[in-house]
């Protein structure tokens, strides 16, 4: 009988995370129930932003390879659009978090309205970018001719309505902060599901829609993230949500601006080191040949889409600790990391398991070459041995962003990644000739290095005394 209560408790809580309907104080009360409201519209957000890129190339590779080369290379672009954003985001969860901590609810939403200014300068200066030069961005990045040919428009469509992207990032940053994770999960929830019914119905011109090819992908994609934006607006000046935005607290304050400026650039660097970092360890594993290359792909995507669980407790955490900061509870926001930590160490290690043991099951599913599966198997065991540590060192890390502190893990990360694990990768593939191996272990190993680091730094406390 106690077991059917634990398990109408679970299910009761699980509805209550995700109907939003909840006015839950993240300062007090008990930490796992706060993570677990928190955690579960966060991870559903998490998986709802990676299906955006995945739907756009199952439909247009139905247009041959030079569309899907439109994509591919445009994506890497807007990649550095994502750390722009994903750096904002971070500054913005910390700053809404801290006002909402103080129960400063007029200094959060003047925080909210901040970040709505500096999301349209930055979109504003991509979108003239695009609109010019999108030819010349596809030629700087190797685009042949006929995927100049195809994909210019698509290019110039992309980058002229990087407003969408960057306020889906900032909006939701503000949500999180606020602990109105629910709003932000519905958000990217409805722009996918426009843009999966719009992107094969503009594509290949379905019905009464015009036959638009690769562009019309990225009308689609911009229409459903554009109608997720008003779902987020609408939200920010309705009641039902803690961040309420009216008229008179869209007055520009350049100083509220400026720190966020400030606080984000170290967001942005943390994303732009660990995102060259790996740019790096994929071209060394490419001079082992192509079966390396998918092996690596193939190993790497099955990571990213199991630890999505663990981003969201990592997410939650962020908003935990900057929420109990604020409200002057530092001590309750370290018993918050440890607690979430320990849940995602029970995670990860239950995913690390599976993975050592049935490897080369999981990887087959992607492919029958032996080559491919063989160097498939051997990154996904040699990542998963770390398993352990990265679920700590995530918590972590995002504690430090939390806080406001966006340097120190970027300190930790340019000498984890670029001291150490760069040339470790180098030494062991090349000098010890261990080839990908080599690589695949120098990423256990620097990942692992930079959750001891971080812990230690985490202990020394001074993220406590951070002001945002």
């Amino acid at each position: 009988m106690t077991n059917i209560k634990k398990l109408e408790s679970f299910f009761t809580l699980f509805k209550q995370a995700l109907s939003g309907n909840n006015q839950q104080d993240y300062t007090k009360g008990s930490i796992g129930k706060a993570a677990f409201l928190l955690a579960v519209p966060m991870v559903l957000e998490m998986a709802m932003e990676s299906v955006f890129a995945i739907t756009d190339i199952f439909f247009v590779s139905g247009l041959g390879a030079d569309a899907v080369a439109v994509v591919g290379l445009t994506e890497a672009v807007i990649t550095l659009l994502y750390a722009v954003a994903i750096g904002l985001s971070m500054a913005v969860t910390a700053m809404v978090a801290r006002r909402i901590g103080e129960k400063k609810y007029e200094a959060a939403n003047i925080v909210a309205a901040q970040t709505l200014w500096v999301g349209l300068l930055v979109a504003l200066i991509v979108g003239l970018v695009g609109l010019n030069y999108a030819d010349n961005i596809l030629i700087f990045m190797g685009a042949s001719d006929n995927v100049l040919a195809v994909g210019e428009s698509y290019t110039s469509i992309m980058l002229g309505g990087s407003i969408t992207i960057l306020y889906l990032f900032l909006i939701n940053a503000i949500f999180r902060g606020a602990g109105d994770a629910t709003i932000a999960m519905r958000s990217l929830w409805l722009a996918n599901g426009i843009n999966i019914v719009l992107d094969p119905l503009l594509i290949y011109g379905v019905g009464p829609f015009p036959e638009m090819g690769v562009t019309g992908a990225a009308v689609a994609t911009n229409i459903g993230r554009g109608i997720g934006v008003l779902y987020q607006l609408y939200h920010l000046s309705g009641k039902d949500s803690r961040i309420r935005l009216g008229l008179a607290n869209l007055k520009l304050v350049v100083g509220v601006c400026a720190r966020l400026l400030r606080v984000s650039v170290g967001g942005i660097l943390q994303f732009i080191i660990a995102t060259a970092s790996w740019v790096v360890l994929v071209r060394l594993v490419s001079s082992y040949g192509s079966a390396a290359v998918a092996g690596y792909t193939i190993a790497i995507r099955v990571i990213i889409f199991t630890i999505l669980p663990a981003w969201g407790l990592s997410n939650a955490v962020a908003t935990l600790v900057g929420q109990n900061l604020g409200a002057g509870e530092a001590e309750r926001a370290e018993k918050s990391v440890w607690k979430l930590a320990k849940y995602n160490v029970y995670f990860m290690l239950s995913v690390a398991i599976i993975f050592i043991a049935f490897a080369e099951i999981i990887i087959g599913l992607f492919t029958d070459n032996q080559m491919v599966i063989q160097y498939g198997v051997d990154c996904l065991r040699y990542i998963s041995y770390g398993y352990g540590f990265y679920a700590i060192g995530m918590i972590v890390v995002q504690a430090f962003n939390g806080a406001g502190d966006t340097m120190t893990p970027t300190k930790i990360n340019f000498f984890c990644f670029w001291m150490c694990q760069i040339p470790m990768a180098y030494t062991f593939a090349q000098y010890f000739e261990l080839g990908p191996t080599g690589v695949f272990l120098s990423i256990t190993i620097a990942e692992s290095l930079m959750t001891l680091v971080s812990v230690y730094i985490f202990r020394l406390g001074h993220w406590k005394l951070k002001t945002v």
